[in-house]
C-alpha cells in the first residue's frame, strides 16, 4: 500500500453515485476543497456511525466551501439503500474494482479475526482548491471522523 501524503496531487477519477448518475474530481477543482473518506461497507455500524456524523456536520462542510464523497467498493444498488436509511445528504461513490481506492493508496491487506484480506483501509483525504492532498485524516475513531474533520477544516480556515 502506498498511501497518498500532502502535497501529492489527488488522482482524477470519475465513479457512479448512488443514482448511477457519474461524479467527476475535476468538476470541483478550483471551486470547492473536496473531503473523500474511504470506507469499506455501506450499511455497516461503524461505516454507519462515519456517514451519520459527515450528514450531520453538512452545513458546516458547505459553509467552509467543503464538499464530501465517501468512497466504498459497494456496487450502486447498496449504496441507494445507504443514503435512503440513513437519510444521508451527500454523495456516495462506487469503486467496485478498487481503482481509484487503488490510486489513493487505501486497498490493501487486512487482517481481522486472525484472517488476512484484501480490503480498504479507512482513510480520509482533503483535497485543496489546487487539486493537491491538503490534509490526510489516518487517526480518528468513526465516531468522531466529522469533529476530527471540522477541527482541520476551521484550522485550515485560519
Amino acid at each position: 500500500m502506498n498511501t497518498l501524503n500532502v502535497g501529492d496531487t489527488a488522482p482524477l477519477f470519475t465513479l457512479n453515485n448512488e443514482n448511477d448518475e457519474p461524479v467527476s474530481l475535476t468538476d470541483y477543482i478550483g471551486k470547492q476543497q473536496v473531503l473523500i473518506y474511504f470506507y469499506p461497507k455501506a450499511m455497516t455500524p461503524g461505516c454507519t456511525v462515519q456517514a451519520q456524523g459527515l450528514r450531520d456536520i453538512k452545513a458546516e462542510l458547505t459553509e467552509l466551501n467543503t464538499v464530501a464523497f465517501g468512497i466504498s467498493p459497494d456496487e450502486v444498488k447498496r449504496l441507494i439503500k445507504f443514503c435512503q436509511r440513513d437519510e444521508l445528504n451527500f454523495s456516495l461513490l462506487s469503486d467496485v474494482d478498487h481503482q481509484v481506492a487503488d490510486q489513493f493508496g487505501v486497498w490493501g491487506l487486512k487482517k481481522f479475526m486472525g484472517k488476512e484480506y484484501d480490503g480498504i483501509h479507512r482513510l480520509s483525504f482533503l483535497i485543496g482548491l489546487d487539486g493537491k492532498i491538503s490534509h490526510v485524516f489516518n487517526k480518528f475513531k468513526t465516531k468522531e471522523h466529522h469533529d476530527v474533520v471540522l477541527a482541520v477544516l476551521n484550522e485550515l480556515k485560519k
